[in-house]
């Protein structure tokens, strides 16, 4: 099945900032979640302001369900759900009276649907939403969304902030959002252990460059580090090195093929790596150039 998100080339920048999008490229197939990772400022939120033509991009081009998104591109965004980091509701509302605005604004709006969510996340649909907590807030924010009945699901930093329990109930719904393979999630977050548990693809972005965006089991199981003293460093051959960073008596080795590097330097010891301790070896360690 072919890519429900499309992203090549993406520029855009800021007058009177240093900061910007450079050459932002990458693909979300259908039926995945991808994980959109970086550091606060990193370009993620201005990355998803392109992509849903809330910013104007200054290059690139952005497809999804294979159309590019314009203003008037209302058949695409009906098919969109959307959520922020922040409560998108005004106050005084209640889900109910949500729903009864949502129905006339979505035409794939789905009453039962909204009724199942509010009961799964135990919501109570005639509270006010400044009663709501922040785990409620963004709660409600992901009923109303997936009540839409969207294709493409994408959550700016939604999970942020909030407790474990709530994050593992919030990410059980968007696994079953996925088993539909004509759905995709596109999630930013620096919860590099959520994104662990449900992405089929991690996307690193770094002062507005993509550092890589490849399969999460990828990642996890093929990469490695190695932990080598100064005479087995120097040992390594550098085309062997994705990064490397040294320590007081150690010095930390990426590379691409863990079980190959156990093959080839059988005296060093390799481990597995997690998404975090990548990230960290790609922006604070050494290129092997």
């Amino acid at each position: 099945m072919g890519a429900i998100l499309e992203v090549q080339g993406l520029h855009k920048k800021y007058e009177n900032s240093a900061f910007g999008l450079r050459d932002v490229s990458f693909n979300l197939p259908a039926g995945a979640i991808m994980g959109f990772v970086g550091e606060n400022g990193a370009g993620k939120s201005t990355t998803i302001g392109c992509i849903l033509n809330t910013l104007v991009k200054d290059g690139g081009m952005v497809k999804i369900f294979g159309k590019e998104m314009g203003d008037g591109a209302t058949n695409i965004r009906d098919d969109l759900g959307v959520v922020y980091d922040s409560n998108a509701f005004p106050d005084h509302l209640t889900p109910d009276k949500i729903a009864s605005a949502m129905r006339h604004m979505y035409s794939k709006w789905d009453d039962t649907l909204f009724q199942n969510y509010l009961q799964k996340f135990k919501l109570p649909e005639k509270q006010k939403v400044k009663s709501f907590s922040r785990g409620m807030g963004m709660k409600l924010g992901v009923a109303a969304a997936l009540a839409r009945r969207p294709k493409l699901l994408i959550l700016d930093e939604a999970t942020s902030g909030l407790d474990p329990i709530v994050r593992d109930d919030i990410l059980d719904v968007f696994l079953d959002f996925v088993q539909d393979e004509n759905n995709s999630i596109l999630l930013s977050s620096h919860i590099t252990s959520d994104l662990e548990k449900v992405a089929d693809y991690i996307t690193f972005i770094h002062d507005g460059q993509i550092i890589f965006s490849e399969s999460k089991d990828v990642l996890i199981y093929k990469y490695g580090i190695m932990r080598c003293t100064a005479a087995q460093f120097a040992e390594i051959d550098k085309a062997d090195m994705l990064a490397y960073r040294k320590h007081d008596y150690q010095t930390d080795v990426l590379v691409i093929d863990r079980q190959a590097m156990e093959q080839k330097y059988r005296g060093i010891a390799t481990d597995n790596v997690t998404i975090e301790e990548i990230m960290l070896m790609m922006v604070r360690g050494r290129s092997n150039g």
